[in-house]
């Protein structure tokens, strides 16, 4: 358990102003960091990737269904896993509500997985989600845009990923990461932006949320104390469509 030291109301007051310009502070980087990325250049996508969905093939032009703007969250869901990645599992417990928001901003949000669409069909189900999922098996989508990385490349010791050499023993054949398309009106389509490993975490509030409780994120490593959102020990039992 951690102690504090506890003090007079008037003390807590000094400490909490002092902590508030730091704060604001953060807040206008914030800023200046969300302007320098609106910032970036663009690059024309020129490979025509063929996706499957609930809804038959699409392609990537396709996907942004009738929005100028395209955010992809790339979903750790490998060809031969059984069910989806906890800690993405996390992140897409937080899609629902951003929805209708986001369209209603000319933005469409779409995960993608090399998993078959069969299986993104059933774990979908299990886990309740109503966003837009696609299955990139048999295309070069996930290695394009560094997320998922063939044996050799795991043999050779590090992989590239987050814009550096990633070791071998941080990486794996899928990682996370969020990219960023826009369409014109001539329909080319052009890559924006990408993320990766912690640069996703501003998207999770409840990680934000429990950077304000007073134990903060209370964790022994990186979303150590996450589980699929059924498989918590009070979670109610639901019945699953595939195995865990």
């Amino acid at each position: 358990m951690q102690t504090h030291p506890v003090v007079s109301r008037d003390e807590w007051f000094i400490k909490r102003r002092a902590l508030l310009a730091r704060e604001k502070e953060a807040i206008h980087l914030r800023d200046a960091v969300n302007a320098e990325r609106q910032a970036l250049p663009w690059v024309k996508v020129d490979t025509e990737y063929i996706f499957e969905s609930s809804e038959g093939k699409k392609t990537l032009a396709e996907l942004f269904d009738g929005r100028s703007q395209l955010v992809v969250y790339h979903f750790m869901f490998g060809p031969d896993w059984d069910a989806g990645c906890p800690g993405c599992s996390f992140f897409a417990d937080h899609v629902g509500g951003m929805l209708t928001h986001l369209n209603h901003h000319d933005v469409t949000f779409v995960a993608v997985s090399r998993a078959p669409m069969d299986k993104i069909a059933a774990y979908k189900k299990r886990m309740g989600w109503q966003f837009p999922w696609v299955s990139s098996f048999g295309t070069t989508f996930n290695h394009d845009y560094r997320v998922s990385f063939s044996q050799d490349e795991l043999a050779s010791g590090s992989v590239d990923y987050n814009y550096t050499a990633t070791p071998r023993e941080q990486a794996h054949d899928e990682l996370p990461g969020m990219s960023a398309f826009y369409k014109d009106e001539a329909g080319d389509v052009f890559h924006t932006y990408s993320t990766y490993a912690r640069g996703l975490e501003d998207m999770v509030g409840t990680l934000l949320l429990l950077d304000r409780a007073p134990l903060g994120r209370n964790e022994t490593g990186p979303l150590s104390w996450v589980r699929r959102h059924d498989e918590y020990e009070d979670a109610p039992k639901v019945r699953g469509c595939c195995a865990t």
